[in-house]
Parts: structure tokens; C-alpha cells; sequence
């Protein structure tokens, strides 16, 4: 009997390991993709917390220091700085100031961003109120220059004056760079903090059974959301609610979706920019891809993931902000999901297999072919935004929708090619699929 009980066990064993051995790395995600999704319109901000009120992180700190100190160590910590506070916050050369700068450093109280470009906002009264306006350069960190900065010439051209010192910041910037600004109006906290992502948090503070919004508890889809109220492309939402036209919404026009907080219904309060396939506009390709920096959820929505419920944070840390653009965590953060054999591929058996690179090279790395550089920080910056499409695009795509060819994943290695030429080589390698053979785009 004992034997009986042993071989059973044994043969259970190998049974398991079998099916451990061959689960796909999805599995682990599983009750995650399988919440029931309660659409967008269901207001998911905890009854308690509508009485809140923003405290700043400074109370956050207080029980929760590792998550505190993960954060104060990201960029989402110095959006905003203030300048008295850390004169190193500003990482622009004034001695090299242009002669008709409509500012100085003595002027500016805080500092807008840092890795990428580095604006400057100037106390101001616009529309008879007290204010912050911006300064008519901005430091390109990435060229290391001054350039000319008219932040009026948005989408929202037609809704201010075309001068920088009658444009309020508090209308374009402030709803998504100051803590509590974007639901109050008020500038709690100058940095992206933990309220901007969970909500008001004083009931918390009292008491820590009060909750939060917590977005990782949440259907998938809205717990993109709290990444989504900043990281998309918006126009105001009076556009739609209103039918206002943007000269129509004169001086009031609004870059953020005003009255927003953390687990209520984003749908309500943020109109997306519009995108046409086929149709390239100032933020995107004709393909739908980035031209411009925080577009990620204009892309994202568009992608199988997104509408399966794989989210923002199950790729990034939403505290230590890893896996960037500039810091990428390699093959590894995609084969996280991802396995080869497995039902959600690649489909091959090893990695030269599936990219017909070296599996050391750079033509093997999966950002490079499903997440090529396609957009700029500022027209005069380097491509560095990298897409969030996820698709792979082909060569003859690229050139069928007009792109520039260094928006092309092959491209931007092959320049000793043309676009037509790295479509040749897909085709020989035969990783070319019916509907890109018969697509129009690319006869």
C-alpha cells in the first residue's frame, strides 16, 4: 500500500512539474485579466474618501517611508521644484540666456521638468488673478541649448493671447505637475505625489482604515486611469459636452481633465486628442504612433494588452518609476508574460528564431522592434519617445503612411538601406503577414 501511495505520489509530481514546465508566464497574472470590468463610467473612488481633503506626502511618509523614499528618489518628485529651496534644480546655463528672454533666473520660482527640457514659471497676474506664467525659452537638455518656447501655440492657439506673460500656467501646467491642483485648484504639494495617484488622503491619515483608491485592485482598465489623467493627450472636455469650439473657450481653455481625482471616472472629465488612422496630426503619425512626448495611453488604447488588461504598472513601478525609456530592464520585463512556445508567444523556439538577430545584439532586444523611437520631447530634440504601440511596423508601412524612415524600427539600425530594401529582407525571411501583403498602404 505504502508503494502504491509512493508511485502515486511520484507519478503526481512529475505530472505537476510537467504542467509548471509548460504554464505559460501569463498564468500568474491570471485573476488580474479575469476581474469583471465594470466600464467606464462607474465612479470608483471609495465613499469615504469623497470627504477628504490633500494633505501632501509629508503625512504619506509617515507609515509609509519605503514607498515614500522610492518615491522622492523618482522624477515624478521633481516635476516642480522650487527654485529658493534647490538652486541646483535648474539645470539650464542662464550665463547663455538670449539677450530677448522675457525673464530671469531671478524671477522664476519654479522649475518645470529637468531630464528631457526644463521650463520656468514667473509669477504674473492674468485675467485680474495672481499666477504663474512661462518664460519664452526653455532649457533642451538633451541639445544643451536655449530655444524659443511659445506655449500658446497648442491645440489651444485660438484660446489665448500669443504671449507668453498672458498665459496662465494654472489652465495648461499646473492640474497635472501640483499635487491637488488637477481636483481643487489649489497647489497643495509642487511635485506629482502620492495623492495624485490614490487621491486626497486625510480620512487615510486619521485613520489608516479609512481607504484610499488603490488602482492594482481595480477592473485592469481603469487602473490605467491614474497613469492616463497625465500620460494622454487631451483636449478640454467642453469640446464634447459643449460642442465649444477652442476660441469659444477664451482664456478658460483647460490641458488637463479639470475635476478629476484618482478612481472617479476618467471618461467624465478627459476628452482625448483626436486621432483618424490614415490622417498624421501635430501629436501623431498617420499610423497612430507618437510624435510627441506623453502620448503613451493615446497609443496604448489601441493595443491588444491594453484590451486584454495587462497595465501600465505591471511594466513600470508606479513608485520607483523603472523601466525607462532611458533605463530599460531589457528582454526580461517582456518575458515577464511572454515565453518562447507559449500560447502568447513568440512563436519560435529561440530568440534568433523569432528576430533573425543575434540574440546578444541590439536587433533582438524587444523595445527596439515593438517600441522604436518615434517621437520628440521638443521639435528640436533628438527622437527619443519611444512608442507605445507595441505593433511591429513595417518598413513599407512606414514609408506608405509618410513617416520619416528613422521612425522605422529597421531603419533605425540599417541606414545603409532603404525602406524598401529592409521590406525585402522581411519578405525573404518570409515575416511578412497576408494582411500587410494585401494592405493598400503598401502596394
Amino acid at each position: 500500500m505504502k508503494k502504491l501511495l509512493f508511485w502515486l505520489f511520484f507519478i503526481l509530481l512529475v505530472v505537476a512539474a510537467f504542467i509548471y514546465g509548460n504554464m505559460p508566464k501569463i498564468a500568474p497574472y491570471y485573476k488580474q485579466l479575469t476581474k469583471p470590468r465594470v466600464g467606464l463610467n462607474l465612479d470608483l473612488q471609495p465613499k469615504e474618501q469623497k470627504e477628504a481633503h490633500f494633505v501632501g506626502s509629508g503625512k504619506c511618509k509617515e507609515c509609509h517611508k519605503e514607498h515614500y523614499h522610492d518615491w522622492k528618489a523618482s522624477m515624478h518628485s521633481k516635476m516642480i521644484q522650487v527654485i529658493a529651496k534647490d538652486p541646483k534644480a535648474v539645470v539650464a546655463d542662464f550665463s547663455r540666456l538670449p539677450e530677448d528672454a522675457d525673464f530671469t533666473l531671478k524671477e522664476a520660482v519654479y522649475t518645470i521638468g529637468g531630464k528631457f527640457k526644463q521650463r520656468y514659471m514667473i509669477p504674473a497676474t492674468i485675467n485680474g488673478k495672481s499666477d504663474f506664467r512661462l518664460g519664452n525659452y526653455q532649457w533642451n537638455s538633451q541639445t544643451k541649448k536655449w530655444q524659443h518656447f511659445k506655449p500658446y501655440k497648442y491645440w489651444y492657439h485660438d484660446s489665448y493671447p500669443h504671449d507668453n506673460k498672458q498665459f496662465p500656467t494654472s489652465t495648461t501646467c499646473d492640474g497635472c505637475h501640483f499635487t491637488g491642483f488637477m481636483a481643487t485648484g489649489k497647489r497643495v504639494e509642487p511635485a506629482i505625489a502620492c495623492e495624485n495617484c490614490h487621491g486626497p488622503g486625510s480620512k487615510h491619515a486619521e485613520d489608516p482604515n479609512s481607504p484610499v483608491f488603490k488602482a492594482s485592485l481595480v477592473d485592469p482598465i481603469r487602473t490605467n486611469e491614474v497613469c492616463f489623467q497625465c500620460h494622454m493627450r487631451n483636449r478640454d472636455k467642453r469640446i464634447e459636452t459643449e460642442h465649444a469650439t477652442a476660441k469659444e473657450l477664451w482664456m478658460t481653455a483647460t490641458d488637463y481633465p479639470k475635476g478629476y481625482a484618482p478612481g472617479k471616472p476618467l471618461i467624465s472629465y478627459k476628452l482625448p486628442a483626436p486621432f483618424a488612422p490614415g490622417k498624421e496630426t501635430k501629436e501623431f503619425w498617420a499610423n497612430g504612433a507618437a510624435k510627441k512626448n506623453r502620448t503613451q495611453g493615446n497609443e496604448y488604447i489601441h493595443d491588444r494588452m491594453y484590451q486584454h488588461g495587462i497595465t501600465c504598472i505591471n511594466c513600470h513601478d508606479p513608485h520607483k518609476l523603472t523601466n525607462t525609456a532611458q533605463k530599460p530592464q531589457g528582454n526580461a520585463a517582456c518575458m515577464k508574460c511572454h515565453s518562447f512556445g507559449s500560447i502568447i508567444g513568440p512563436h519560435q523556439d529561440t530568440l534568433e528564431q523569432h528576430t533573425h538577430h543575434k540574440a546578444d545584439s541590439k536587433g533582438s532586444l524587444c523595445i527596439e522592434c515593438h517600441m522604436p523611437k518615434t517621437g520628440r520631447h521638443t521639435g528640436k530634440s533628438p527622437l527619443t519617445v519611444r512608442s507605445h504601440r507595441f505593433s511591429f511596423t513595417y518598413p513599407a508601412q512606414t514609408k506608405a503612411y509618410g513617416m520619416p524612415p528613422e521612425t522605422n524600427a529597421c531603419f533605425a539600425c540599417h541606414k545603409d538601406k532603404t525602406l524598401d530594401q529592409l521590406q525585402d529582407d522581411l519578405k525573404k525571411w518570409g515575416n511578412l503577414e497576408w494582411e500587410k501583403l494585401e494592405s493598400p498602404h503598401i502596394r
